[in-house]
């Protein structure tokens, strides 16, 4: 702006003030240098051209930086956002999960018998809930807390040293030493270095194959268009999965025959080859209608904006969550999928040492059990006549230390060692199993004895059957999840032991199928049935794998690659 001069004072002091704004004008846009000139031509009431034109270039440079600290601003906004949105929401679960506790004392709440479905909420479209993670607590973890469960604790631990006493006198009285090499245990837990190996190899397909393919899938079909393309896709990726399938449970069990691994390396192998494939299943299976549904706001035009809007509504980034989610699910003690699952604030690794000592003290406790109960009664089947009168009476001796096992195992692996690796992880939900020795009837025994597994196969076998069959026919999903878990606890102890003795699938997918619509006995006479019925059921298995196992021992093998798999005890002509 051009000023008029004049002579007034009035009108130089209009005139001083106007070159005073204009000054404060340039530092405002960031002029660099003001030009030497610049008095003069406020004296004289006007600015030269080069500052005019260095403050219209500044103007536009400050507009730019305006708008990019805009889209910044904008940005971080949207990570404020959901950042804390996640927090609240951990915040709120974590809230209500002790609002539903504070009802009673921690110590006191397991005495409660409390039905309500506290494990799932409702789906809302009429078909069965949903799983539902929370903060909480193993059963046990509050019930040792309490000074009576904890004697019940100090018992066992008494009947561990008792059975070292009875074995060191045994061995001193026999052999006239103390045999403390624990041959057995070595023997169990050999070839170490192969057993790594083996499960390197199924962590690294599962970890980095599996996810490397499904994100490979998800978004390349966000990028097809006609819908010939999209089931040409879909039905080679099927092909390709199920091949996978089929060779992840070939190679593994290909290599513990090979190697002719002993039980416990044997049990290793194929535990862990049944939890990856069920954890595989559980990836695809959650994230594969996410992907699908990407894929159709895709096709219909959608924008960006639209993405994004349904990824921040699914909870990840793109049809696809991150490899850090896979990796953390797959070390998680859990089978369901899920983008977050509630944390705790801090690990205590006092507390995972202590996890996984115990478990080395229950391997112990296991092997006193068998040297003293199972190894001497059957170590001869085989060389001398067994009658019918002996095995009768091995099946119940065998009832006292095969309950002991069973106890012994549900501790060991569903309390301990998923505790010690939720400790770690900092996993929040922590029941994996719920008071089955409670229960009244094998229905509420099989959902609570092993809440992990139960959990798979009511989402995914039993619910989606249930959906299928046009949610009207539940005896149809349960006899499903029946067969399929009977067969699989088949599955792994013929590769463990290397040979097929269906007692399981008889005892689980025969008896246990019919025990589990006894539902009318009555608490007490319903549970005294349950714990009969599992003391004899695990007598009647240690025996009978421990004969078996001794017979192939010590009788010929059968001519033939089939019957080498039959039971050999039937021809062993031990019997009479």
């Amino acid at each position: 702006m051009m000023l008029l001069p004049s002579k007034d004072n009035s009108e130089g002091m209009k005139a001083d003030n106007t070159c005073l704004s204009q000054v404060e004008m340039a530092h405002i846009h960031q002029v660099d240098r003001i030009p030497e000139n610049y008095d003069a031509d406020c004296k004289n009431g006007s600015i030269s051209s080069k500052a005019r034109s260095n403050s219209s270039t500044s103007e536009k440079e400050v507009k730019i930086n305006l708008v990019k600290m805009k889209k910044e601003l904008e940005e971080l906004q949207q990570k404020l956002v959901s950042n804390l949105n996640w927090k609240m929401a951990e915040m709120v679960d974590h809230f209500v999960s002790e609002i539903e506790e504070v009802e009673l004392p921690r110590n006191l709440r397991v005495f409660v018998n409390d039905n309500k479905p506290k494990r799932r909420n409702n789906s809302g479209n009429g078909g069965l809930p949903e799983k539902k993670f929370c903060h909480r607590n193993s059963l046990l973890t509050d019930m040792l807390e309490i000074n009576h469960i904890q004697t019940i604790y100090h018992i066992f631990a008494a009947i561990l040293v008792v059975l070292l006493l009875n074995t060191v006198v045994c061995d001193i009285f026999d052999k006239g030493t103390v045999d403390y090499d624990f041959k057995l245990i070595q023997w169990s837990f050999g070839q170490p270095k192969t057993v790594l190996f083996i499960w390197t190899g199924m962590m690294f397909t599962t970890s980095v194959f599996v996810y490397i393919s499904f994100h490979f899938w998800a978004h390349t079909r966000a990028t097809l268009k006609s819908d010939m393309q999209m089931k040409i896709w879909d039905i080679t990726s099927i092909l390709v999965f199920i091949i996978y399938i089929c060779l992840f449970f070939y190679v593994p069990v290909h290599e513990v025959l090979l190697h002719q691994l002993a039980p416990a390396s044997a049990v290793i192998i194929i535990d862990e080859q049944v939890r990856m494939l069920m954890k595989t299943y559980a990836f695809v299976r959650e994230n594969a209608p996410t992907a699908v549904k990407y894929s159709k706001i895709t096709r219909q035009g959608g924008t960006p904006s639209d993405l994004k809007r349904f990824a921040k509504e699914e909870g990840i980034d793109g049809p696809c969550p991150d490899f850090g989610k896979y990796l953390y699910f797959l070390f998680a003690p859990t089978l369901i999928y899920r983008h977050r699952y509630p944390r705790t604030p801090s690990t205590s690794w006092s507390k995972v040492f202590s996890y996984f000592a115990q478990v080395v003290g229950m391997i112990i406790y296991m092997y006193f059990i068998f040297v003293r109960f199972c190894v001497p009664v059957f170590r001869k089947f085989g060389q001398e006549p067994f009658t019918c009168k002996g095995i009768i009476l091995s099946v119940f001796g065998c009832m006292m230390p095969g309950t002991l096992v069973l106890v012994i195992t549900f501790y060991c692996v569903l309390h301990v060692w998923l505790n010690g690796f939720a400790e770690m992880l900092r996993f929040g939900d922590r029941m994996f199993y719920e008071d089955w020795w409670n229960s009244s009837s094998y229905s509420r025994y099989y959902r609570t004895w092993n809440v992990v597994v139960h959990d798979w196969l009511y989402t995914y076998i039993y619910k989606d059957i249930y959906d299928l069959t046009g949610r009207k026919n539940k005896v149809l999903p349960k006899l499903a999840v029946f067969v399929i878990s009977s067969l699989v606890h088949e599955y792994i102890m013929g590769f463990t032991m290397r040979f097929f003795y269906p007692i399981i699938f008889v005892l689980f997918g025969g008896f246990g199928v019919a025990f589990a619509f006894l539902n009318n006995m009555g608490v007490r006479v319903g549970n005294v049935f349950l714990w009969a019925t599992l003391f004899m059921g695990t007598g009647l298995l240690m025996s009978i794998y421990s004969m078996e196992f001794y017979a192939r021992i010590n009788c010929p093998p059968p001519e033939g690659y089939l019957l080498s798999w039959l039971p050999r005890s039937w021809t062993c002509n031990a019997i009479h």
